[in-house]
């Protein structure tokens, strides 16, 4: 049926072929193959595939037309039609036909057929008798008429229809006119008397425009391609051009041609009704109706017409509302009199209105509305439809909204389009007026604070009741709560209001059950309303598009109604996305403005979102003071409270302002959440700062406790962001603070001080001591900012200033646990500024010889805030440790450090105490106790120990447990201890209590990986400092300590990841004078160590997760061994140390190599030793006689062919200088010819047993006598060998040694 509608909703008498083929297609479902009016002038004999019957005929033969043919208009006998043609060619059923009528009709085709012999040369013609205009007989020729026009006319293209009907009008104009032109008419002919027996009331039309009007309408009954539009546009131009056509004739011709039997099926039936629709509706547009009126004042051919389109709306219900357009188009054309004496008085039409209400006539109600638009007088011929006497008051009332329900829930039965009388009813309760003044009147008024709410007109009321009546009694009362058709409905007309709705409206359309229907639509998503809530969610965004003012009612609307859990529920982000689009300033604080009136409302219905943030109550009741500990029962109004709470700075996220106007906002986001989070009003709700001049608002009942924590935690999160992306500095001459932590001090010491206005808690002495000092401090180290030029020391001045302010609010929000660190802080401050801030008091200024370092004290300060701080305190922490941390001494970080080492497990041995500071950060202890423990197995049982790794067991023996260590007091004064110890109980005590020791271990966890974070900020900011080799040390200790594992996983990958991004590849090395030698081979030896040492499978691990995880751990422990060797002997090269000075380093590889050839259970490998000497090979040269003797008498043959690399690589590196360096290396290698030659020896007398071994032992000789014979040193190394040894070479070499011989 959408080919119809679309047909008829055009204006104009042309764009009624606007329909295409295709919509045809999906709609009419059947396409013929011929067109419905064959040309007759083309042989029958021609078959094609017969159309559509629409009649209930059993044949009908047909052929196509030919494009042109001319025909004259003199009268002429016509042809009968055959026996078995029933049907017209246009595809309509002919009036029945009675047996002696086919007889008479028989006869007649005989006579024609022996005429049709007698002229050979004359063309056949159609067996039907009006599938073409009779020629004429007369002498005088009437105008040529193209019949090919009819095929035009169903083309599918708009354009060939559009000149088809503008030929067909033009040609037939010419026609009549020259048939009335004619003096004589052939009124005698048998071919006029013919025409003349039909009876059909054309009898003063020429033959060709009597033809075409028929076949006209019966093609409007055609389904195939565009037929049905485009005979009725012909049809509508030739009425409304030819007036020699009558209007009783025309009406006749439609319900004779179109008659609708009881025999037809229902698509012959429908394709009936269509027609006569679309013929009704060609004569409405083509304005005769009209016409007739202005000639005849008392025609009787309106209400004729009204009353058969009535009738036929009432056959089937798809048939109303394109019937009522029908009407609509008629009553457009004619005055209010002829409304009113003409249409309205139709018989039948106020029947049908009657009825509607109860039987639910939408289309019944559409017109109604359009007819009183039109006269604009009242009558009784509405009935009940509409109110008597009419007004939009009276029309969109709750009781005749309650009557006319039932006939806008039928309105169903046309979707996915949305009826017409919709956007009526919208057009009369929304006047397109009011949408652009009231949106420039909110926008304008929006961001004026706490003044009287604009003055409303009566007009803008009566909008708004009539507005809030529809949607209550409608859309809430009638569509939602109906079936599925329904609510989609409901969202469809939601959306066309919307198109005219200003935004202080939109609280009243987007009520509680449509949001509420919303949530639960969206909230499962296989359902078939869930694409149509999803789709009004994207209109409803196209529809607030870059406008502010609306997207600022559709959020606070959303949320108000679902307590701010809109996305959380529906499992979206529509109204997170709808956030992100602000964009602009006073959007932002038109948004902020808002979502504090919904805070301080307490849920109450905003009127109008934009003037509600302007009402003011300056005679405010006194509300009750209630204790604010107690809980709250209203748990969704706290909800939504949290959600403004937590929306407000999660605006700057999406904003891109300049540094001004972000200030701005921010400031505005700071004061709501100061006051609402810090603040109570003693007396009401309402207080003024004459000093601010603002006036500050609370909700009447006390905000819970928990409400208020929020407000602080969101508060401490604004100050943190600012200070991260803060731009600007106060400077010494603006008047007002220009960040925003100076204005939030500001700020709140003002509140402070008003009568009316106190903190949200009490507050003992101390913390309101702690208080009063800090804001003190922060105003002295504000105003020394503002005179400093040096950089430093005022990133120093403004990252303490947003601790003290972070450590203000942890005071007020946990009385009792700051003031301690509170005063410390305070304390360094002093120190640090001593000589700028000249306020400071003598009690504070008494100085000890003894006293800690500034730095120690700071650290201790700030390790004491870490533990339970928030993350904006911690951010702050962060800040101050980052341009502090170059003056941190190694107290303090070895303070830091031990903390890291901290392990709450007891001391295996709790009698061990350690020597000194060094053997405390051997982190090889650690992991041959823990090996120990784990296996029972110690590294005497090896059996193969020798001297130098004695001496390693002694050593570890003496030292005892690293970890016991950890607790002494070693490197750290009394007063240090006691601080760190006291500060650890206290983290550990409260948690112990509550949950057990796994959650100390947590919280402990949780601790050292915040001093990870302030120990990668020193490594950041001061990689070359000598300090790096003692974090490096501990932190290696902590990472190889198995109990870091154990504990935690992410506290092991942290650890791992500082010491490999941090340490190892920074850009620098440690240096400088602090950089000592002895510092380097106690490193060296033992990450050495660390590589070499046997790694113990533990016996009882059976999960195979747990025996992965071990080997990961074992291969990172050997990776970070090999790392750090090679970084501790970059380190070494980089100072250039003289070769007197590297004995002890060349001492610890022999001591290694010791180990790995007569220790099996050595893990150190030969490639990470090979890799050693290529990258430095003065290690190689100064040890490679050692290496050649061990490896001679090693007890393994595969430690020795092993080894051979070892010998090769270093080899290699003697050839391989340059000629300066080239007799230095000669000589290396000149004296050690001797052990070389033994070497080789003891390797071809003793050659391996396996064949692959005994390669390797052939290609080193062979290289060897290569590198030898390359340095020139043949005849000395010859020399050198024994008579045996050279026997076994021959024996071995062969053709090789031989070789070298004669080169001697």
């Amino acid at each position: 049926m959408e080919e119809l509608f679309l047909a008829l909703e055009f204006g104009t008498i042309f764009e009624a072929c606007a329909c295409t083929a295709s919509v045809m297609e999906c709609v009419g479902g059947l396409r013929t193959q011929t067109d419905p009016n064959p040309n007759p002038n083309v042989n029958l004999q021609r078959r094609r595939l017969p159309p559509p019957r629409p009649m209930g005929s059993k044949k009908r033969n047909s052929g196509p037309e030919e494009p042109t043919t001319a025909t004259e208009d003199s009268p002429k006998p016509l042809n009968k039609k055959p026996k078995n043609t029933t049907n017209s060619d246009d595809g309509q059923q002919q009036p029945s036909i009675k047996p002696m009528e086919k007889k008479k009709k028989r006869k007649a085709l005989d006579k024609d057929r022996r005429r049709a012999s007698s002229q050979p040369h004359a063309e056949p013609e159609s067996a039907v008798s009006d599938t073409k205009p009779p020629p004429s007989s007369c002498g005088g020729a009437l105008p040529e008429f193209h019949i090919g026009v009819f095929k035009d006319l169903a083309a599918a293209s708009e354009s060939a229809r559009e000149s088809a009907a503008k030929q067909l009008v033009m040609e037939l104009k010419a026609v009549q006119n020259a048939y009335d032109a004619r003096q004589e008419k052939e009124s005698g002919e048998g071919a006029l008397k013919l025409e003349a027996e039909k009876d059909d009331g054309l009898d003063n039309c020429a033959p060709s425009v009597r033809y075409a009007v028929r076949r006209l309408i019966r093609g409007v009954s055609s389904s195939r391609e565009c037929a049905r539009q485009g005979f009725a546009l012909g049809l509508t131009v030739l009425v409304g051009g030819v007036h020699i056509i009558k209007v009783e004739s025309f009406l006749k011709l439609v319900v004779n041609l179109l008659e609708v039997t009881s025999s037809m099926k229902g698509q012959e039936a429908k394709d009936c009704l269509l027609g006569r629709l679309f013929a009704y509706g060609a004569l409405a547009r083509s304005g005769r109706l009209t016409l007739e009126w202005n000639l005849d004042k008392s025609t009787p051919f309106i209400r004729e017409f009204i009353t058969v389109v009535i009738s036929l709306a009432n056959k089937k219900r798809y048939l109303q509302e394109p019937a009522v357009s029908i009407i609509l188009d008629l009553v457009e054309k004619l005055p209010a009199d002829a409304l009113v004496n003409h249409v309205l008085e139709a018989p039948g039409l106020q029947e049908w209105f009657e009825a509607a209400i109860e039987v639910g006539n939408p289309d019944a109600l559409l017109l109604a509305l359009k007819v009183r638009e039109k006269i604009s007088i009242d009558s009784s011929v509405f009935g009940k439809l509409l109110p008597n006497p009419f007004t939009s008051s009276q029309l969109f009332s709750a009781d005749h909204l309650s009557s006319l329900s039932n006939c806008l829930k039928e309105s169903t039965f046309c979707q996915p389009r949305v009826h017409s009388v919709w956007p009526v009813l919208i057009n009369i309760m929304l006047p397109s007026t009011i949408l652009q003044l009231e949106d420039a009147a909110l926008a304008s008024n929006s961001l004026k604070k706490h003044k009287k709410s604009r003055k409303s007109s009566s007009s803008d009321e009566e909008i708004e009741r009539n507005l809030q009546s529809f949607c209550e009694i409608i859309i809430d009362g009638s569509l939602l709560i109906s079936s599925h058709d329904r609510k989609h409905l409901a969202f469809d007309v939601l959306f066309l209001i919307l198109q005219k709705l200003p935004a202080s409206l939109v609280p009243v359309v987007l009520s509680n059950k449509v949001v509420q229907c919303l949530v639960d639509v969206l909230s499962t998503k296989n359902t078939w309303l869930y694409k149509v809530a999803e789709h009004f969610l994207k209109q409803l965004s196209d529809w607030m598009g870059d406008d502010d003012v609306r997207r600022v009612a559709v959020i606070v609307a959303i949320q108000k109604h679902s307590n701010g859990k809109f996305d959380r529920i529906t499992r979206t982000k529509h109204v997170k996305d709808f956030m992100s689009q602000f964009k602009t300033e006073p959007g932002c604080m038109l948004f902020i403005q808002n979502l504090m009136n919904l805070f301080v409302d307490e849920g109450n219905a905003l009127e109008e979102p934009s003037d509600q943030s302007q009402t003011t109550d300056e005679n405010s009741e006194i509300g009750s003071i209630e204790d604010k500990d107690s809980p709250r029962t209203n748990g969704n109004s706290d909800f939504l409270k949290s959600w403004v709470i937590e929306s407000l700075p999660s605006i700057l996220k999406f904003l891109k302002l300049d540094q001004e106007e972000k200030l701005r906002v921010q400031k505005e986001i700071m004061k709501f959440l100061a006051v609402q989070g810090l603040f109570t009003a003693s007396l009401g709700s309402e207080v003024t700062s004459f000093e601010l001049k603002e006036k500050f608002r609370w909700p009447k009942s006390p905000t819970s406790n928990s409400l208020c924590k929020m407000c602080i935690d969101q508060l401490q999160l604004l100050l943190a962001n600012a200070q991260k992306g803060d731009g600007s500095r106060p400077s010494a001459n603006s008047v007002e603070p220009n960040d925003l932590g100076s204005y939030f001090m500001k700020f709140f010491g003002t509140l402070c001080n008003i009568p009316s206005v106190s903190l949200f808690r009490s507050l003992d002495d101390v913390d309101e001591k702690a208080v009063k000092s800090l804001l003190a401090m922060e105003s002295r180290l504000s105003r020394e900012e503002r005179s400093h030029e040096c950089s430093t020391d005022v990133n120093r001045l403004h990252t303490l200033r947003y601790l003290l302010i972070q450590l203000l609010l942890q005071v007020l929000l946990r009385p009792g646990e700051y003031s301690e660190a509170a005063s410390e802080l305070i304390i360094c401050c002093k120190k640090a500024f001593s000589s700028d801030l000249p306020e400071s008091s003598g009690e504070d200024d008494v100085e000890v010889d003894d006293a800690p370092e500034l730095m120690d004290v700071l650290v201790d300060t700030l390790l004491s805030l870490l533990p339970q701080s928030s993350a904006p305190m911690r951010s702050s922490i962060e800040q101050v440790f980052k341009y502090f941390c170059g003056d941190i001494t190694d107290d303090g970080l070895m303070r830091m450090l031990r903390v890291i080492k901290k392990n709450l497990k007891p001391a295996r041995h709790p009698d061990a105490a350690s020597s000194d500071d060094d053997e405390d950060d051997d982190f090889i202890n650690i992991e041959e106790e823990i090996d120990q423990a784990e296996t029972g197995e110690t590294a005497e049982s090896d059996g193969q120990t020798d001297d130098s790794e004695s001496a390693v067991e002694v050593e570890e023996t003496d030292h005892g447990h690293s970890e016991a260590s950890d607790d002494s007091d070693s490197g750290m004064d009394d007063d240090a201890m006691f601080r760190i110890d006291t500060y650890l109980a206290q983290i550990f005590k409260e948690k112990r209590n509550q949950a057990g020791g796994e959650t100390s271990h947590s919280q402990l966890v949780l601790f050292k990986l915040r001093i990870l974070s302030l120990l990668e900020i020193f490594l950041h900011e001061n990689p070359g400092k000598p300090q790096v080799l003692m974090v490096y040390s501990n932190l290696a200790q902590a990472f190889v300590n198995p109990h870091t594992a154990e504990v935690s996983e992410q506290l092991g990958q942290r650890i791992w990841g500082i010491l490999q991004k941090q340490i190892f590849k920074a850009k620098e090395s440690p240096k400088g004078d602090g950089v000592q030698l002895s510092t380097l081979e106690s490193l060296l030896e033992r990450s050495l160590k660390l590589a070499s040492k046997p790694f113990k499978r533990q016996k009882s691990a059976s999960n195979p997760s747990k025996q992965s995880a071990s080997l990961n751990r074992q291969k990172m422990i050997s990776s970070l061994a090999q790392t750090s060797t090679f970084w501790v002997l970059k380190i070494i090269d980089s100072r250039n140390f003289r070769e007197s000075e590297l004995e002890r380093m060349v001492q610890i590889f022999q001591e290694i190599l010791v180990g790995y050839f007569d220790n099996k259970k050595s893990q150190i490998k030969s490639g990470f030793l090979k890799e050693i000497f290529r990258r430095r090979p003065w290690i190689g040269h100064a040890i490679f006689g050692f290496i050649l003797k061990r490896c001679g008498s090693a007890k393994s043959d595969f430690r020795r062919v092993e080894a051979l690399d070892l010998v090769m690589e270093i080899l290699k590196s003697l050839v391989t200088g340059n000629s300066e360096q080239q007799n230095a290396l000669k000589k290396i290698l000149k004296n050690s010819l001797d052990k070389l030659s033994l070497l080789m020896k003891e390797l071809v007398t003793n050659m391996p047993s396996k064949p692959a071994r005994r390669s390797e032992v052939q290609k080193f000789c062979v290289k060897a006598l290569e590198i030898v014979s390359k340095l020139n040193l043949t005849k000395q190394f010859v020399k050198t060998l024994a008579p045996d040894t050279k026997a076994a070479l021959e024996a071995q070499l062969g053709e090789q040694f031989f070789s070298l011989k004669l080169e001697k």
